[in-house]
């Protein structure tokens, strides 16, 4: 089924005021200095949190959401979250990262959809901040992250934890703030954004701007049908290609057609269905600007950039560290993980999780990254 035969989608998948709000709880942070010298005023972070925190503080573990993602880490789908946890099999009662035990942190990132400030907020002027939201970088996500542990007042975390951009700011986080990270699992992500990963996003970002209902990012009020959903959509086809592995791709479609469709008469191949499901889904539920601000943003990812280079930046690490690679990733390949796991102090090798589905195995093989957080967080 085509995107277009399921109905035109909003203009904007954003979490919006007055949407039901599931779980989530908010946190003002105040206004925020960003790299740029710029100041983003008022900014409020989106979050979830299970388990309860100890009266020291001492059991909370921070768990950052990809690219994509949001702060419903756990629980079903419902009024307010659109889509089931992303790594619901790792977080709760007894699980790797067990609730009776830890309190969990999931935040929505600075520059999302879900709730956190970001380009479908409202600025000052009570208009949305839509293109006019300022350039951010990895380090301002974790600046405003470390403004919502301080309204939690957890000085410390038990453990950070993310996958691919939840692992750079995870990153960045034992970086900036070494002693406010005593655990870290750093999953299919990297020191410094490579040029092929900068390439991609920039790729996603031009074909988002290239759609004509984009509007400069003043698409807000266009309503139904009315806005970039095409030029999101292929930026999604783009990203998905990179998220699995060849190998998966060819062994579940190869040169098959779509059911009922023969693409020698301008019918798609199967694998051609299963973009376009991909991009129907992303549109439904993500904002176009967020994910050109986010894109943009993991692109500035350097951890050695004013730090003397990453071998320095790296060795300012002193949590206990685990660093988890996939051997089929294409996007992030096993070589930036070992970057990571030769310089961090505290690390052993790459623990290598062997997978037929490339980056998205993180969110995939949850038995084998669930062995490596109880490693991280044994007693």
């Amino acid at each position: 089924m085509t995107e277009q035969a399921v109905g035109d989608p909003a203009a904007s998948g954003a979490w919006d005021e007055g949407d039901p709000l599931g779980n989530r709880r908010f946190a003002d942070a105040g206004d925020l200095r960003l790299e740029s010298g710029t100041t983003l005023p008022g900014v409020r972070v989106a979050y979830e949190t299970w388990g309860t925190l100890a009266p020291d503080a001492s059991n909370a573990v921070l768990v950052l959401h990809a690219l994509t993602g949001d702060s419903h880490v756990a629980g079903p789908a419902g009024p307010g979250h659109p889509t089931p946890g992303w790594w619901d099999e790792l977080v709760g009662p007894g699980r790797a990262i067990d609730t009776d035990r830890y309190f969990v942190v999931a935040p929505n990132v600075l520059g999302g959809c879900q709730g956190t400030t970001g380009p479908s907020s409202r600025a000052p002027d009570g208009r949305r901040w839509a293109g006019r939201f300022p350039r951010i970088t990895v380090r301002d996500q974790v600046a405003a992250e470390a403004l919502l542990a301080d309204v939690l007042r957890v000085d410390t975390w038990a453990a950070v934890v993310g996958g691919s951009m939840g692992g750079m700011r995870a990153l960045e986080w034992a970086v900036t703030h070494p002693d406010r990270v005593s655990g870290l699992l750093l999953a299919a992500t990297c020191a410094a954004a490579s040029a092929e990963q900068i390439g991609l996003c920039s790729a996603q970002a031009h074909a988002v701007r290239a759609d004509a209902r984009f509007r400069g990012g003043d698409y807000y009020d266009a309503g139904p049908g009315g806005g970039p959903s095409a030029g999101l959509g292929v930026a999604r086809r783009i990203a998905h290609l990179s998220y699995r592995s060849e190998p998966e791709l060819q062994a579940r479609f190869g040169r098959l057609p779509q059911d009922g469709e023969d693409p020698a008469a301008g019918g798609r191949f199967a694998v051609e269905s299963y973009l376009d499901h991909q991009a129907a889904k992303l549109v439904r539920r993500f904002d176009a600007n967020s994910y050109i601000v986010l894109s943009e943003a993991m692109n500035t990812h350097d951890v050695g950039r004013g730090r003397g280079g990453i071998p320095a930046a790296l060795a300012r690490v002193s949590a206990e560290t685990v660093v988890v690679g996939i051997d089929s990733d294409r996007l992030y390949p096993l070589w930036q993980q070992q970057e990571l796991a030769t310089a961090i102090p505290r690390s052993g090798e790459v623990r290598v999780v062997n997978s037929p589905y490339g980056h998205d195995g993180f969110l995939i093989e949850t038995a084998a990254v669930a062995k490596q957080l109880a490693e991280l967080l044994r007693d």
